[in-house]
């Protein structure tokens, strides 16, 4: 049943995640191969299995990056995935809304035919509701659906791989932090390179109104592959990059420490994870978030620019030009739009991302040895 449950979920993150086993697989194997002593990884035992509720501190304890086999964390980071953004999604709908709203929120001589739309994130909702419906909401919610499933799956993917080669591959074993720093931002940027034309979908779709630009999804891929080619899928990867290599990176080191320092808590039902996700992700989220702007606005650049909700959106030819461009004409504060909607956002989607996987990660383990008793 257990091994049923692994391929479903590793089909769902598609021929990507496949590929990325191929290129990963020579420094995993070796790295699983290492002697017991030399790497504390958990083994695929009863005791991984939470009882009552709770999970045995000695797990709680381990690091996320030595848990689980790599089908394993394929599987929980896939569902990982799924899980947070279908409950974060109306908060990220309304968060492209307010980024990529071209206007200064604090210009008193702002012409009204110009005067923005959404002034605060529950003005925001409240114009999505009443004009658009509750189902609009969920705008991009299918692209997002795969993003984030393939996007969990090849980060946790990454990382763990990353650290298990940096043990390996290095004469003498690297700080902690630095190991995380590093393994976090190599499994953000290349799960953000290989998932970025579902991340660009999601946002066109988001910042579509009532008149609706693509009819589908498919009717999109087709569009732009037409109009704009295959570059056109990849508008605004450099800001990207420069935006989740540090997040990541800073991320994973705040995760990671907490994580640990929290497991002698005996915080209930798992939330040292969840409370050690929220800090990491505020902390992140803040250091980078002018790059995240940035690249909203040029990822809806292209002959279709014109017709989104907003129809003014300044045309950018870099990400250098777009910050320029927002401070001169929105101002300092023009590049934190939408940030308080991100961090509530983010926290809790970071939270419920480590909090399923954890507990996706443990009951997979522990159907997997249930079954290798039988």
């Amino acid at each position: 049943m257990s091994q049923a449950l692994i391929k479903d979920a590793s089909h769902m993150s598609g021929y990507l995640v496949t590929d990325l086993w191929i290129m990963l697989s020579a420094s995993w194997e070796s790295a699983s191969r290492l002697p017991a002593g030399k790497l504390a990884t958990v083994a695929c035992t009863s005791e991984v299995v939470p009882q009552e509720g709770r999970t045995s501190s000695s797990t709680r304890g381990k690091r996320l990056k030595d848990e689980g086999t790599k089908l394993q964390v394929v599987a929980a980071g896939a569902t990982a995935g799924l899980v947070s953004r279908f409950i974060v999604a109306p908060l990220d709908v309304v968060k492209i809304r307010l980024q990529l709203q071209p206007y200064s929120l604090s210009d008193p001589l702002t012409p009204l035919r110009s005067a923005p739309a959404y002034r605060g994130t529950v003005a925001t909702l409240n114009h999505i509701l009443k004009h658009e419906g509750l189902t609009a909401l969920w705008k991009g919610n299918v692209p997002a659906e795969l993003l984030y499933v393939c996007y969990a799956s090849i980060q946790f993917t990454t990382y763990r791989a990353t650290t298990q080669f940096l043990q390996t591959a290095l004469p003498t074993r690297l700080p902690d932090a630095a190991e995380s720093f590093i393994a976090g931002a190599s499994s953000g940027a290349l799960a953000t390179t290989i998932t970025y034309p579902l991340d660009l979908l999601r946002t066109r779709f988001a910042a579509q109104g009532r008149r609706r630009i693509y009819s589908s999804l498919r009717g999109a891929i087709s569009d732009i592959k037409r109009d704009e080619g295959f570059r056109g899928f990849f508008r605004g990867i450099g800001p990207g990059i420069g935006q989740i290599v540090p997040f990541m990176g800073i991320f994973f080191v705040a995760y990671e420490g907490l994580r640990v320092k929290m497991a002698g808590l005996n915080m209930p039902w798992g939330s040292g994870d969840a409370t050690a996700g929220v800090i990491g992700s505020v902390i992140a989220k803040t250091s980078i978030f002018p790059l995240d702007l940035v690249r909203k606005r040029i990822q809806v650049q292209g002959p279709t620019r014109g017709n989104y909700v907003y129809g003014d959106i300044p045309e950018y030819s870099s990400a250098f030009r777009a910050i320029s461009s927002i401070v001169r004409t929105e101002g300092f504060r023009g590049l934190y739009k939408g940030l308080p909607i991100s961090l509530i956002k983010s926290a809790p989607a970071s939270a419920i991302t480590v909090w399923t996987y954890e507990r996706s990660l443990r009951m997979i383990m522990g159907l997997d040895s249930e079954e290798a008793k039988l």
